[in-house]
């Protein structure tokens, strides 16, 4: 199983960007799909999530200018990203939960600049 996230880039404060991260393999990446970011010297973050219900929550700092979303029969999630800001610049991972653990993505670089 392999999760491949790309995307990622540098871009000026109020661009946007849009992840992609494709699952490969025994698993099915979309019914509990997450994003996570990393910045520099924090802790890894919930950046959105899918709720057992089925629901996409978002963290309040990226709420109305992030969305998640799937493809299952690419078997692939995105989140897209608009009007970026400086405290967005984060490593990103994509992550699904399965039967038999976690798995996450390596990670794909966004860099905002002011």
């Amino acid at each position: 199983v392999q999760l491949q996230a790309s995307g990622g880039g540098l871009v000026q404060a109020g661009g946007s960007l849009r992840l992609s991260c494709a699952a490969s393999g025994r698993i099915s990446i979309v019914p509990k799909m997450a994003w996570y970011r990393q910045a520099p010297g924090a802790q890894r973050e919930l950046v959105a999530g899918r709720t057992p219900s089925g629901e996409i929550n978002y963290a309040d700092s990226v709420k109305g200018r992030f969305t998640a979303f799937g493809d299952g029969a690419k078997n692939t999630i995105y989140l897209q990203m608009n009007n970026l800001r400086p405290e967005d610049t984060a490593v990103y991972y994509c992550m699904t939960d399965s039967p038999w653990g976690a798995y996450w993505g390596k990670g794909t670089q966004v860099t905002v600049s002011s």
